[in-house]
């Protein structure tokens, strides 16, 4: 058996709770382990992650670049040190936080997520990241080095 949502014309199968909360419930788990490992296993401690290939062949930091030592001061509560290695990576764990719990709030009412994201986000995102990108590599963007 199914309803209509009547914001959006969408049929929304009836499911219990814990059914529709089931995918959120399992990408919060897979997401805090991850930072759990991350948190427990030091990457500023050479040998314990593979080297950004990109920075091992050309010497140049990727966007991804100090995300590992952001995520791991993060979880240590070292704020500053998080913005220091990796600061995109930082707004994008505060995004995570803020869509996982807009997801589980609307799953929980039985609401389908929508994000409403048009390609201008995506090209102003994408071009924010491309123009990190550059500024860390160049000789005045150290301060962005991880």
């Amino acid at each position: 058996m199914a309803d209509v949502n009547a914001e959006t014309q969408r049929v929304v199968p009836r499911t219990g709770l814990a059914g529709r909360l089931a995918v959120p419930g399992g990408i919060l788990a897979a997401v805090a382990g991850a930072f759990a490992y991350v948190g427990s296993v030091d990457p500023n401690q050479p040998g314990h992650y593979p080297v950004c290939p990109l920075y091992r062949i050309t010497g140049l930091y990727c966007p991804g670049c100090g995300g590992l030592r952001s995520a791991h001061a993060f979880i240590h509560g070292d704020f500053l040190a998080a913005l220091q290695d990796n600061a995109p990576a930082v707004l994008g764990y505060l995004g995570f936080a803020v869509l996982w719990t807009v997801w589980v709030v609307r799953a929980a009412r039985g609401r389908p997520l929508e994000l409403g994201l048009g390609p201008v986000h995506l090209w102003t995102a994408g071009t924010l990241l491309l123009v990190f990108t550059v500024v860390r590599n160049l000789p005045f963007g150290g301060w962005l080095h991880p």
